[in-house]
């Protein structure tokens, strides 16, 4: 054989190996696809459930221990919205299945831009309408938690995640982060269930309704409510959350639809006045994480 036709045959053997494995490749990924959704909304619930403590509450584990049936009985005790961050009012106009709010930070039309914040998110844009989710009993439609998904940048990522407030809509019911880069065992501690379980209880706002919960520079002071443990060599993921925190409490992020969601929780609340009242102040119980397993609650 000569050498011109040998090295045909190579290149003609390599371009049918291309062509096959990359029917293979596309082949596998749309298969995969389905279940690749599935996944990614399985994770969403599952972080959702943790911000809310619903996972703690009723199971007295935390959602990674649940298998599927557990989350979407939990599930059953959540509801979405689209709100407009401007006004505040409910979005009817978009679907909000099809809508994604990360996608719609990167469009001109479908975000303001970030000038001068008084708490910087280190991100240019926002986007206009959010997702929100309502943690109610199943039957029910008294709101007992709000889950607010929350984002700003720490050290090295933007860091996404949930706050979940409580029914008075100025106590935190927990604080969760579902996707960061930040360095593990430092910044990455913003993972660590017992730094996040120092969050629930605390106030969001100060006297003046003014957003005032932060991460502490070292220990958070005795007897502060708006604050937690600074984590250890990460100074700067620390400001982060602090910023990110304050932000979407304040006027620029879901301030006006918290005031909104106020007025509809007040006015539920008279035409309730004469409905027997429920032993359970928030819909859901917050437990020690060190001791899930034994279900015993803490500090209320």
């Amino acid at each position: 054989m000569s050498q011109p036709d040998s090295t045909m045959k190579t290149i003609l053997t390599a371009a049918v190996l291309c062509v096959v494995c990359s029917l293979a490749v596309s082949a596998a990924a749309v298969a995969l696809r389905p279940a690749q959704e599935e996944n990614k909304v399985l994770d969403r619930q599952r972080n959702i459930l943790d911000a809310a403590g619903l996972s703690m509450g009723e199971f007295g584990k935390l959602s990674s221990e649940l298998d599927k049936e557990q989350i979407e009985t939990l599930w059953t005790w959540v509801s979405e919205e689209l709100v407009d961050l401007e006004t505040g009012e409910v979005n009817t106009e978009l679907n909000p299945e099809e809508y994604d709010p990360r996608e719609a930070a990167k469009k001109d039309d479908q975000s303001i831009e970030i000038t001068e914040p008084t708490f910087d998110i280190g991100v240019p844009r926002r986007e206009k309408v959010a997702r929100v989710y309502y943690v109610k009993k199943p039957g029910s439609e008294k709101v007992e938690m709000v889950v607010l998904p929350v984002y700003g940048k720490g050290l090295w990522s933007t860091l996404y995640g949930y706050m979940a407030l409580k029914n008075d809509l100025e106590t935190i019911a927990g604080l969760t982060f579902y996707e960061h880069a930040e360095t593990p065992g430092l910044g990455g501690e913003v993972d660590n269930t017992k730094w996040k379980a120092q969050w629930v209880g605390n106030k969001l706002y100060d006297a003046d309704g003014n957003p005032a919960a932060r991460v502490a520079k070292g220990p958070a002071p005795d007897g502060d409510d708006y604050a937690v443990d600074g984590l250890s060599g990460a100074t700067i993921t620390c400001r982060g959350v602090t910023n990110l925190v304050r932000y979407w409490a304040g006027p620029n992020g879901y301030g006006p639809f918290l005031d909104q969601l106020k007025k509809r929780i007040s006015g539920d609340a008279s035409a309730e006045a004469d409905q027997p009242e429920t032993d359970v102040e928030s819909g859901v119980e917050q437990y020690d994480i060190d001791n899930a397993g034994t279900k015993e609650p803490v500090g209320e």
